[in-house]
């Protein structure tokens, strides 16, 4: 840089532009802030008025078409040093095809819009393996290479801490195990997930509203309660990835050589999805066998124990609805072991299942248990709630 390049001021505070050292052998660059009287006495006063000036920080991310400064503010979003060129990248396709499987497609379009539509709200994405040497953590250091600066690896504790500058304006934020088990912790991600917008606060600063555009890569060895995932949610991507079969020690050196080559791919390639919801993907396509399994963890004891009861009563009744209320089951449950309040019960039917009684009261055919693992019908009346086979299979 020439010298009077090594400084610059925005608003009121001088900033000196560094090439600090990273341990792998290359630089990082970083904005320090500077001391007005010492710029002075090292190149004179004279020298702060070719200094360049900008009226405050803004975050605009583009990979494409990246500017610098927008307007008269200095953009924080880092330019990626790639330069794209046509070629081959046999590596990088068999890690895509490794990671995403049978939904390799559906993978380059994950990738295909992280480079081409930063902005664009993506799905959490999550790869969960009890078994090693699976290449979730090269998959993560791979989509660091691509973005670059604009990656950051965070730990659980981050998402807790009340300080987030550090990563609130990045494209990425990844999490090599995670482990978000607390109702806070899966409320705090899926709104980071969704919002457009969001608080930044840093040590000793006041909190300032910014754009926030960032997607989640998630990697965890627990493939039952690695994150609270509730039926119905939309916001995950679940991939359970199986270990590879060779090891080869220099894979993510092949991987950052074609990277030119990938991305040149993905500026010429033609999405095979079109957007069909907030997080562009239409949650169908995204349904997994491993987000089944998180979701059946998360499930309370009494909820499964509910389920299976009434399945037992659907199969051996040969009906496929069953209309009950709250004091028609709890003894079902009691004479299955079950000790259960009320409230408890309450709770799994209006919440869990979101059933809504009858408005009135009406008659219904209610159960009860008849020994030797049969059971008995009666005529009730009551506001009654009904629950279909349909809806505890796909619970």
């Amino acid at each position: 840089m020439e010298k009077k390049e090594e400084f610059i001021r925005v608003g009121t505070t001088l900033y000196k532009i560094v090439d600090q050292p990273r341990i792998d052998g290359g630089y990082v660059r970083k904005r320090i802030a500077w001391n007005s009287e010492t710029l002075r006495q090292d190149y004179g006063k004279d020298y702060m008025a070719g200094i360049p000036k900008y009226d405050g920080f803004c975050t605009v991310p583009d990979h494409v078409g990246y500017k610098p400064v927008v307007g008269k503010f200095l953009n924080l979003y880092e330019p990626i040093s790639h330069r794209s060129q046509e070629g081959d990248f046999p590596c990088i396709r068999s890690l895509v095809e490794h990671i995403f499987g049978e939904q390799y497609g559906l993978g380059m379009d994950y990738l295909q819009l992280l480079y081409l539509y930063p902005i664009q709200k993506l799905p959490i994405l999550l790869l969960v393996s009890e078994e090693r040497n699976t290449g979730k953590s090269t998959f993560l250091n791979f989509l660091k290479a691509i973005f670059q600066n604009n990656v950051t690896f965070n730990t659980n504790e981050d998402f807790r801490s009340q300080f987030n500058s550090d990563w609130a304006g990045k494209l990425l934020i990844m999490v090599d195990e995670v482990l978000l088990n607390r109702r806070e912790d899966s409320e705090r991600l899926k709104n980071l997930s969704t919002t457009l917008s969001y608080k930044v606060e840093a040590k000793g600063k006041d909190r300032d509203e910014i754009g926030f555009f960032a997607k989640f890569v998630l990697c965890s060895n627990n493939e039952h309660l690695p994150v609270i995932i509730d039926a119905g949610e939309t916001r995950y991507w679940v991939r359970k990835i199986v270990p590879l079969q060779s090891d080869d020690t220099d894979f993510l050196q092949k991987l950052k050589a074609e990277i030119p080559a990938f991305l040149h791919f993905l500026a010429n390639r033609k999405l095979s999805t079109e957007k069909e919801s907030r997080m562009w993907f239409n949650p169908k396509l995204l349904e997994t066998e491993a987000l089944r399994k998180i979701i059946r963890s998360n499930r309370n004891r009494l909820e499964i124990e509910m389920a299976e009861l009434l399945l037992d009563i659907m199969a051996k009744m040969e009906v496929e609805t069953v209309s009950f209320c709250l004091n028609d089951i709890i003894p079902l449950l009691v004479c299955s072991q079950v000790k259960v309040e009320k409230s408890q019960v309450r709770k799994v039917v209006q919440e869990c299942w979101k059933l809504t009684p009858a408005p009135n009261g009406l008659t219904y055919t209610a159960y009860q248990y008849g020994g030797t693992d049969r059971y008995q019908t009666r005529r009730c009346v009551g506001r009654y709630y009904t629950v279909t086979k349909e809806l505890l299979e796909r619970l």
